[in-house]
């Protein structure tokens, strides 16, 4: 178990380009790595991985493996996976993180099976024990309480995180570290699936709740629909993007792509706005990282109010078209 060493990120891409969930977690890796006197290592899969491994060395990573061919231009679980069993049997790291995406789940699951080791899946938080191990913390029966996971019989030890729930390092263009490349071929016969077309749904359309500055966030007290324009109109003017409770999803007010909590996504935008949202722990496992946080309740005992930095008490439909006008005028002036 000595053998094993350094903390290793799964740098997913797209057409060439790494994802934010891998630039997060090398900054969180790079805080684990320091911890146990290890290295964070990029880890880079697809065809053309030049730019993703400068901006992955930029974000911190001390040391990048880079694997690239045709077979794996577009993500598929058979190759990715067979990639990154042999890379682990090679290397032996001590540890994988891995986001928690469709791909990533894909590939993290599958990784985990193949090497018999342990995976603990979707974790907001992450910090080493006195043992050394990773305690890997998620939400547990729910989201009504947050467990802490150890997985010390096996290594690596494997964990998928949620996007947003760490936030990315600045960025150094000046840094240069080993970029190590190695070939790495998976036969065609044991590719299963392949991409056929690709469709852009409408819900990605414009800003994405994981990558937005600032949300706007609507639940039950929006009472219908038609009242989400309404936020929608401050976000505007905000330069953000609407989410909202499962409450508000499972209504059919909102699509299932902007639901923020547990169930939906997890984010962490420098402005995090909860309208007519109580604040269930369901809810604030998916947005308590945003750095500041306004709520506007009815309820002047809603829980959103304990982890909130400004509230507002008081009529949500008299309060948002106040504001909007005041940020017009900030903006006009």
């Amino acid at each position: 178990m000595s053998d094993y060493k350094n903390i290793w990120v799964f740098i997913e891409t797209a057409k060439g380009e790494a994802k934010n969930v891998g630039l997060e977690l090398l900054n969180e890796g790079k805080r684990l790595a320091q911890v146990k006197q290890e290295k964070v290592v990029a880890v880079i899969i697809g065809n053309n991985n030049e730019a993703a491994a400068q901006v992955a060395i930029a974000y911190g990573a001390d040391q990048v493996i880079s694997i690239e061919g045709e077979e794996y231009l577009d993500f598929n679980a058979d190759g990715y996976t067979n990639v990154m069993v042999q890379l682990v049997e090679k290397y032996l790291p001590s540890t994988i993180l891995v986001g928690a995406t469709n791909n990533g789940r894909d590939v993290a699951s599958r990784t985990a099976t193949r090497l018999r080791t342990g995976l603990t899946a979707d974790c907001t938080g992450l910090d080493i024990n006195e043992d050394g191990l990773v305690a890997w913390t998620r939400p547990a029966f729910g989201g009504n309480l947050m467990a802490t996971i150890l997985c010390p019989a096996t290594k690596p030890q494997i964990g998928t995180i949620r996007p947003g729930v760490f936030k990315k390092a600045e960025p150094d263009a000046s840094r240069t570290v080993e970029i190590i490349k190695e070939e790495i071929k998976t036969p065609v016969e044991m590719i299963r699936t392949k991409i056929v077309d690709t469709i852009k749904a409408v819900g990605d359309l414009g800003v994405k709740l994981e990558e937005a500055e600032v949300i706007v966030s609507g639940g039950r007290g929006l009472e219908k629909p038609e009242n989400f324009a309404l936020l929608q109109e401050l976000a505007d003017v905000l330069g953000g993007t609407v989410g909202a409770s499962r409450v508000a999803v499972d209504a059919g007010w909102v699509p299932v792509q902007k639901q923020v909590g547990q169930t939906g996504k997890t984010v962490g935008p420098k402005i995090y706005i909860a309208v007519g949202i109580s604040g269930a722990v369901q809810h604030l496992v998916g947005m308590s990282s945003s750095d500041t946080i306004i709520a506007i309740n009815m309820d002047p005992d809603a829980p959103i109010f304990d982890i909130a930095d400004y509230g507002l008490v008081g009529d949500l439909f008299e309060i948002i078209p106040v504001l909007i006008e005041e940020f017009k005028k900030l903006k006009a002036s």
